[in-house]
């Protein structure tokens, strides 16, 4: 059963498409742990599509249990690892943006 108040914390449910996205399972593994009773979860829609949504907390046990510890951590270390290149990306693209910029002021100011 779901802690008090779990559903409504942020980051601590997601859609079955995000859970695809980040833990590499589909939606038909989802409909399985719900139909056996190891997840909870509430139907969404946005924009008229549907999707499922889950307790991140529960899919993770549900993963360990189906699929082993170490997928799980392999998975999230993909993802944390595709998040801090991302995130070093635009800091490289944020800094010659300045450098650039720091080059013209100093133009300016030498004439």
């Amino acid at each position: 059963m779901a802690e008090y108040g779990e559903w409504n914390r942020k980051g601590a449910t997601l859609s079955d498409v995000t859970a695809k996205a980040e833990y590499g399972v589909n939606r038909e593994f989802i409909i399985k742990g719900i139909q056996t009773g190891k997840l909870e979860y509430r139907d969404g829609a946005i924009w008229g599509n549907p999707y499922l949504r889950i307790l991140r907390s529960q899919l993770e046990k549900y993963i360990v249990d189906e699929l082993g510890k170490e997928y799980l951590i392999k998975v999230k270390n993909e993802l944390e690892l595709r998040k801090i290149k991302k995130e070093i990306s635009d800091i490289k693209k944020k800094l010659n943006l300045l450098q650039i910029r720091k080059l013209e002021i100093e133009k300016s100011m030498n004439h």
